[in-house]
């Protein structure tokens, strides 16, 4: 076990060895092959069947977490519920409605923060979290997945002597960390604002329960078309429950975060079943349940209902929206501050 160093001492000792790491051959593993592509298993056992179709042989499992190489889609008429989608894998064919695609990119490392802290997004299938016991042992706590967003604050040496960043979570009063290299830094560029050449007022989001599609609107033109999941059915017969159906109506886009902490904050169970640290592109819309649009790496099962009420999408496109939509300005012109509006029918 490598002796624990504070961050003066340690980036006093590697501060030309951290430099020199961005230039070792495993960080230099930036390129992945066109083909084929990578997939995460995110349900507890992903079957593959013999061909794409629920109606042919199982020939085996794949646990959770496990990565797949993709080598093809098929779209297949004979599959569960509108997502017909099927990935060609080694040995046969799982549906897509489990598997996130990711890459496995290895970044440069930062060596200071802002006081407020580094927005960071994971690029790596999944990293492994850690806790420091008060022996100085390193504690394998959860994962941390592809496309999820986090806030980095310091950086240390690592068990085995690689950086490490220091991730903060607020829900938890707590903090863990992440080898460095598996997190890239958020650019300011990234939060730059599309067409804001738009009057605000002329922006509006549509919400199709029915379709599940979410349609992006300038006026009259559709620009945007995403499919997304929208929430289940409501099941409960508590009447004091809270709703999983998400709310139909008008509403409006009333608050917007680059990550959010959602469940109940219990990752330290080590499973993410309903506990969800970082995820990414959040746009609220209902001000009494917080349902809101955001990225999701835990499905991948877009045209069916997977949520709690919110409406998740690939996170890349929930980047695009957050860009897009206005969650309050001032408009000198009128005197007022705008939303965009959301109807859900």
């Amino acid at each position: 076990m490598s002796k624990l160093l504070n961050r003066r001492d340690f980036l006093k000792k590697s501060g030309l060895a951290i430099t020199s790491l961005s230039t070792m051959p495993y960080i230099q593993s930036n390129r992945v092959p066109a083909a084929p592509r990578l997939g995460r298993v995110t349900a507890a056992s992903l079957s593959v069947y013999r061909e794409p179709s629920e109606k042919s042989g199982i020939l085996f499992q794949r646990p959770r977490d496990d990565i797949l190489k993709i080598y093809a889609d098929v779209v297949s008429e004979d599959g569960p519920g509108y997502n017909p989608v099927w990935n060609r894998v080694w040995g046969g064919y799982v549906h897509s409605g489990f598997v996130q695609k990711v890459r496995n990119r290895l970044n440069p490392i930062m060596k200071s923060f802002p006081s407020s802290g580094q927005l960071m997004e994971v690029t790596v299938p999944f990293t492994q979290s850690y806790r420091i016991r008060s022996n100085r042992e390193w504690e394998p706590r959860y994962r941390l997945y592809y496309s999820s967003m986090h806030y980095v604050t310091d950086i240390i040496e690592g068990p085995e002597g690689e950086p490490y960043y220091k991730v903060n979570f607020p829900l938890l009063t707590a903090f863990y960390y992440v080898r460095a290299t598996h997190m890239r830094s958020v650019s300011e560029e990234e939060f730059t604002p599309i067409h804001p050449d738009v009057d605000p007022r002329d922006k509006r989001i549509e919400i199709s329960l029915d379709f599940q599609k979410l349609l992006v609107f300038e006026r009259e033109t559709l620009v945007n078309e995403i499919n997304i999941s929208t929430g289940r059915p409501n099941r409960s017969i508590d009447p004091n429950a809270i709703p999983t159906q998400t709310p139909k109506g008008n509403h409006i886009i009333r608050n917007k975060r680059p990550t959010v902490h959602m469940g109940v904050g219990d990752v330290d169970t080590l499973r993410s079943d309903g506990d969800y640290p970082g995820v990414p592109w959040v746009s609220y819309f209902e001000p009494v349940t917080g349902v809101a649009i955001h990225g999701t790496y835990w499905h991948n099962n877009y045209g069916m209902t997977m949520s709690a009420g919110c409406i998740n999408m690939l996170s890349e496109e929930a980047k695009w929206v957050y860009r897009w939509c206005t969650a309050g300005i001032n408009d000198a012109s009128v005197d007022t501050t705008f939303h965009t509006p959301v109807l859900v029918y």
